[in-house]
């Protein structure tokens, strides 16, 4: 995918590469460039391990906003320093001509906004997703999700909502700051998670 995206002269960017789920961790290493603010990514321990990689590793650092809702887009902004047009923007960008200008995490009124219009308009994947990746877990999901979908404004998502935050906050602390392995979190069992969070 590299070789491709080289072949054509673009730029490759490691997204929020030390979150806890599916990153690219010290892969981020072989991309152009690489995000070392999310925010629509909560967890600030994954997001200062990046900025650490980055700066360690000499590379070009950006910020992502990972929009899904309307409040959110241009949450965070990168300036490129070139003239405003594409053959100009990515050699600059590749050489690192680029500045972070604005970075601020989604709320959690934001976050759940989202949550909502993914269930509201994704719900046949959701069921789906969560049939793949957490089968001895998918009847409480789906239990949630029902739940969740009758009463969507209810004070109680807020606090799964904080509650949720802090114990990836500590299993995101386990892995960024203290080395333990991420592995665990490819199999997706959630009493696997819980228990690295206690």
């Amino acid at each position: 995918m590299l070789d491709e995206i080289r072949r054509q002269d673009g730029v490759s960017s490691a997204p929020h590469p030390f979150s806890l789920l599916d990153a690219l961790r010290g892969d981020a290493a072989h991309c152009d460039i690489i995000e070392v603010f999310n925010s629509n990514n909560v967890d600030a321990i994954s997001n200062a391990r990046a900025a650490e990689f980055a700066a360690s590793h000499s590379m070009t650092a950006v910020a992502g906003s990972d929009s899904h809702i309307l409040s959110t887009m241009g949450r965070c902004v990168n300036a490129v320093h070139s003239q405003n047009t594409l053959d100009n923007m990515l050699p600059a960008i590749r050489h690192g001509r680029v500045d972070i200008e604005r970075s601020g995490y989604a709320l959690g009124a934001e976050t759940l906004e989202h949550l909502q219009y993914k269930i509201r308009n994704s719900r046949r994947y959701l069921e789906g997703y969560i049939a793949e990746h957490y089968p001895n877990a998918a009847w409480l999901l789906n239990l949630l999700l029902r739940v969740y979908s009758a009463r969507p404004d209810s004070a109680l998502w807020a606090i799964f909502y904080r509650l949720g935050v802090y114990l990836m906050g500590r299993i995101s602390s386990k892995v960024n700051e203290h080395g333990v392995d991420p592995d665990f979190m490819r199999d997706r069992n959630l009493a696997t998670m819980l228990r690295m969070a206690l």
